[in-house]
């Protein structure tokens, strides 16, 4: 059962991967095996060591996209458009989470580390895209990724959110702590993954694997 402060938000912002669809579709993989495919065609390395750099760029830099700019001088609009190229086929409509989203009292917007063409592209697959007035992507955060500050301050000022009256839906726990310090509510939508789970803390306000239906307790 949601509680007070959930059922004042006026603005919900959230994730889109691993988020607005379960984790168990299997479509970041398709994301995954991209980027390793990139660092092996555009840096000249073997499977295994692709596999291995992505990761630890991942680690350092927050996305392996930041990590292979600042690293490796990567364009990277041409890597957006090549990791986000997949078959959505596996992503199902979300025919439940539809009416929940449209009795969802509040604004919906999106917060991503991917692109508006990627978030576009699923939300229309989803058939839910009719609910979001506003996409802010890692481009506009100026490649700066979740969970640092800054985009998270860009995202507030663009999309004229008031944290203190605002929820954030994500599938990484690290990327809650920024939404709980600016005031926000947070959901964690935990996704499987050792990665996902890094960073659990107070800052998580509310825990659920079935978002529509946590939504639709909220009146």
């Amino acid at each position: 059962m949601a509680d007070k402060n959930l059922a004042r938000t006026e603005t919900w912002v959230f994730d889109l991967d691993n988020t607005l669809y379960p984790a168990s579709c299997r479509l970041f993989d398709q994301i995954e095996a991209k980027m390793r495919a990139y660092i092996t065609r555009h840096l000249g390395l073997e499977d295994e060591a692709a596999r291995s750099l992505k990761t630890e760029l991942f680690h350092r830099h927050g996305t392996t996209m930041k990590g292979l700019m600042v690293d490796h001088g990567v364009d990277p609009h041409h890597f957006l458009d090549y990791v986000h190229d997949i078959d959505l086929a596996p992503l199902d409509a979300a025919p439940g989470l539809d009416p929940v989203l449209a009795a969802l009292p509040g604004r919906k917007v999106i917060f991503t580390n991917g692109s508006v063409a990627h978030a576009e592209n699923v939300l229309g697959r989803l058939g839910i895209a009719r609910h979001f007035d506003g996409i802010f992507d890692i481009v506009a955060a100026d490649f700066t990724p979740k969970p640092q500050m800054a985009p998270y301050r860009q995202m507030l000022a663009a999309l004229k959110v008031d944290p203190t009256r605002a929820a954030m839906v994500e599938d990484m726990a690290r990327n809650l702590l920024p939404a709980a310090q600016l005031g926000m509510q947070t959901v964690w939508i935990p996704n499987g993954t050792d990665w996902g789970a890094e960073g659990q803390g107070e800052h998580i306000h509310h825990v659920t694997d079935d978002l529509a239906a946590f939504l639709s307790g909220i009146s």
